[in-house]
């Protein structure tokens, strides 16, 4: 089976986490070899030709001080999944135009992961950037962030190092920052090991966390300290649709530890774009959600949308430029995903542009009413370390 979704990568964790300790280990030892192979078909990818071999160690690069960020970024897991966005090859060179749009902007910060495309999307930021920098300055306009898959047969540090390498290769260089992609049910201490050996490497230029909870974010952030290496970031999903960051604390914990957070999701699968209807759903898996947001008998959802149709035509902008602005304002740099220049465009000029404070609080107490949209416990990630019992998934 190949399966490019991400979520439905993480539901073969979450299935394995809710089996009993002893089918856990049967599970493991009877199925390695399989999930061996199946780990080698599921992502591999064709490699470009790299600054550095498979086996080299690279200069050393310090993370000590703070990971300099854009304000917005460019999500890239469109950029080559076929199950959930429905990408077509045929469409790479949209897609090469919106890197060049990004870059003639000087936003050109995009977030990747080994599992979008089964490297395919690391694959097309490695060939764009090497096809579309001239010079070593241009280069050097672009971050790019990538994300480790904590799938359930890598239980090892070396199994952090040996996808970095070939995240590296594809990409073409060394990576701005490394992020663990979600947390497993026992090998989150090896993994936080693994990418300070990527570091310890310069593999990468810092590391970070994807979907951790407020307890796993302290954790790892002191383990790396041990290692005199700094915790960058923590990836969540935060939109107008999800605020459960916002209410559990995990956005005030980061900002304790001074980590920037990148807002995955913050149009909400499309969501709060305003393109969508009663009798116009998308198609595929949003659907159902689709329906359930328009579903809600007190028109929660309809009653969000008019409220920041207000807002955006007091500025002359568009619904989702507003959703961008209020997870800025929430003091996180948000990754909308764009398949076309026009999209790109129009969730650039978000930044010409602030929410008021009133504004801000009018979209706060409209969103604080909806219902329908995903919550935390639909989310497949496992909720608990089974060996050290450090809650690892809260929002």
């Amino acid at each position: 089976m190949r399966a490019s979704h991400p979520f439905l990568v993480s539901l073969l964790l979450c299935s394995v986490d809710a089996l009993s300790l002893p089918k856990r280990r049967d599970f493991l030892a009877t199925s390695a070899s399989s999930a061996a192979a199946l780990a080698t078909d599921v992502l591999a990818s064709p490699i470009p030709s790299a600054s550095a071999s498979d086996g080299d160690t690279l200069q050393p690069l310090t993370t000590t001080s703070k990971l300099q960020l854009p304000p917005i970024g460019l999500g890239a897991w469109a950029w080559g999944d076929a199950i959930f966005w429905k990408y077509d090859p045929r469409n790479d060179e949209d897609l090469k135009k919106v890197f060049e749009y990004a870059l003639s902007q000087n936003l050109a910060f995009f977030d990747t992961a080994e599992l979008y495309g089964l490297g395919r999307s690391e694959d097309l930021i490695g060939r764009f950037r090497k096809e579309l920098c001239k010079t070593e300055e241009e280069y050097n306009k672009v971050t790019v962030a990538s994300k480790f898959a904590a799938l359930p047969w890598r239980s090892k540090r070396e199994d952090v190092v040996n996808a970095c390498k070939k995240s590296v290769q594809r990409l073409g260089s060394p990576i701005d920052l490394y992020q663990i992609h979600f947390p497993n049910s026992w090998s989150n201490e090896e993994y936080w090991d693994g990418i300070a050996d990527c570091y310890d490497r310069g593999l990468v230029k810092a590391v970070g966390v994807s979907n951790y909870g407020v307890e796993a974010v302290r954790a790892c952030h002191a383990k790396l300290a041990q290692r005199g290496i700094r915790l960058a970031s923590n990836q969540i999903q935060l939109s107008l649709l999800y605020r459960w960051p916002i209410d559990n604390g995990l956005l005030d914990t980061c900002a304790e530890l001074e980590l920037d957070v990148l807002s995955y999701s913050p149009l909400a699968l499309g969501f709060l774009t305003g393109k969508y209807s009663k009798d116009n759903l998308p198609s595929g898996p949003r659907a159902n959600l689709g329906k359930d947001l328009f579903a809600a008998e007190d028109g929660s959802y309809e009653k969000l949308l008019a409220t920041m149709n207000e807002i955006s035509s007091k500025h002359d902008a568009v619904p989702s430029q507003v959703a961008l602005n209020w997870a800025r304002a929430k003091g996180t740099i948000p990754i909308p995903g764009a398949r076309t220049v026009n999209q790109a465009k129009q969730n650039l000029a978000s930044l010409d542009w602030n929410l008021s404070k009133d504004e801000e609080r009018q979209l706060d107490e409209a969103s604080a009413k909806v219902t329908g949209f995903i919550t935390p416990d639909k989310n497949p990630f496992p909720r608990e370390d089974i060996n050290t019992k450090l809650k690892m998934y809260d929002s």
